[in-house]
């Protein structure tokens, strides 16, 4: 009689690119949110977490995507970005 095959569930891996160049040109905040996000010691996630306190739902890629420079800020995203990463609007705007 022959043995039966095990199951093994092996966990997923994902690899995650990491951006070497901004590449967009849907927005002029995202290199400085980046920055910044990193000046503050915040990973993505923790933003993330920060945004959702504020009732703000955004996935990790269209984060990504803002501080690529690849998706449009909503106004009421800008106003949360300043308020986690205590900055002025018209700094994140390069209009200071």
């Amino acid at each position: 009689m022959t043995q039966p095959f095990a199951c093994v569930k092996i966990k997923s891996v994902i690899f995650l690119r990491i951006r070497k160049e901004i590449s967009g040109d849907m927005n002029i905040v995202g290199e400085k949110l980046l920055r910044r996000r990193k000046e503050c010691g915040l990973r993505q996630k923790d933003l993330l977490t920060k945004l959702q306190l504020k009732g703000i739902e955004m996935s990790s890629s269209s984060l990504s995507k803002i501080e690529g420079q690849q998706r449009i800020v909503k106004d009421f995203e800008l106003a949360a970005f300043c308020d986690i990463l205590d900055l002025d609007a018209s700094e994140l705007l390069g209009l200071k």
